[in-house]
């Protein structure tokens, strides 16, 4: 523990609120908003908030893949776990978020459907090769961090020659999501979001590197500062963007040293370059349809694509109209301000996928800030 210790000393802690409170200017406001979703659990567990300003907003972005996949595509999947002869695998979280008519892939598991929670993506092969008699579909999701490990097992896939396995692939970019947020008109028209600047993610930004959020400052005028999980990383990030916006700055700094690089891992991207591709467009929660913002498999791969193999076809649904996560994971709204939150909603009835994931800003809220007076507009 020595090596954590030292990014959670409540001492240091207590001296960068200090610093962050002598160098705020009291006549604005910051809006800050954190990505990530595991920056949002580390700010309530650690009551980093607590130590901010009042002026000091933080915003909570679309950064939880299970809280962005909208409706429909989880249908394809509960459509996909209920045909004869299907085993479909996923990941703890996507088995609990409920598609349309309330029904999830646990549900569909009651109702007799084949579905299996796995850690990794090869579990997911290693089910294949164990069921050569049977299809095995992964039900693929997660932004650039868990890409590698799938395009890994697709590899493997292939030069085993193991024909039953299969993914219906979700796998988004987070540059594609950031960029929305500051530019999509019909956004800024609705629930319009004042962003000063942005922590970037941790995880992803390993795999990517700083180079790619270059762009928005550059196009945007909005500093990035790439942020470790730590509350001490969080905080020092916090300092550097106020610093940023104070200066008039509006550069790309990256504060998790320790694992983010310029350019990223070179080899986990040349991997998915080579199984992956770009999709025209796609659906996120809460933010609509976002070109250039998913992956597909490419041509040499393709026999694996569920999609293409079982002839589904992905169709829009609505969201349920009381639950304010499109809002949420937009910025628009804070899990306090939905109706459903904490009371029909909660952790063991989730009604939304931002309750359900383990990124989710309402399920961080409920943990670690539900009690709090915390919830400033």
């Amino acid at each position: 523990m020595r090596y954590i210790d030292a990014f959670r000393d409540g001492d240091t802690g207590r001296g960068l609120a200090a610093r962050i409170a002598a160098e705020v200017n009291p006549a604005r406001s910051y809006r800050l908003m954190e990505f990530c979703g595991g920056h949002t659990h580390a700010i309530f567990r650690y009551g980093v908030q607590d130590l901010l300003p009042a002026n000091v907003i933080m915003v909570h972005g679309p950064g939880c893949p299970v809280c962005v996949l909208p409706v429909g595509r989880l249908d394809m999947a509960i459509e996909l776990a209920l045909r004869p002869g299907v085993i479909l695998c996923s990941y703890g979280d996507m088995l609990r978020i409920p598609g349309s008519r309330k029904r999830s892939l646990l549900r569909a598991r009651a109702e007799g459907a084949d579905v299996r929670m796995i850690s990794s993506s090869m579990d997911a092969l290693a089910l294949a090769e164990a069921h050569p008699d049977r299809e095995v579909v992964f039900l693929a999701i997660g932004f650039e961090t868990t890409t590698p490990p799938t395009a890994a097992a697709l590899r493997v896939a292939r030069a085993r020659g193991i024909g039953n396995f299969s993914i219906l692939c979700n796998h988004v970019l987070t540059p594609a999501a950031i960029s929305n947020i500051l530019q999509a008109p019909a956004l800024r028209a609705i629930d319009a979001v004042q962003i000063d600047g942005f922590l970037g993610p941790a995880h992803v930004s390993v795999v990517i590197g700083s180079q790619p959020y270059e762009y928005f400052a550059e196009e945007f005028a909005r500093p990035v500062v790439i942020s470790g999980f730590e509350p001490l990383d969080v905080m020092q990030s916090i300092l550097m963007l106020i610093r940023q916006i104070n200066q008039g700055r509006a550069e790309v700094e990256n504060q998790y040293q320790r694992a983010v690089s310029r350019h990223g891992n070179a080899t986990a991207k040349a991997m998915v370059a080579e199984v992956f591709e770009l999709r025209r467009s796609f659906e996120w929660r809460g933010l609509g349809t976002v070109p250039y913002s998913a992956l597909k498999l490419r041509a040499a791969y393709a026999d694996f694509d569920a999609e293409q193999r079982f002839g589904i076809e992905y169709r829009p649904m609505p969201e349920n109209k009381a639950c304010a996560c499109p809002r949420i994971l937009r910025g628009a709204a804070r899990p306090t301000d939905c109706v459903l939150f904490g009371k029909q909603c909660t952790p063991q009835t989730p009604l939304g996928s931002c309750m359900v994931s383990d990124e989710g800003a309402c399920a961080a809220y409920y943990k670690y800030g539900r009690h709090r007076a915390e919830a400033r507009p």
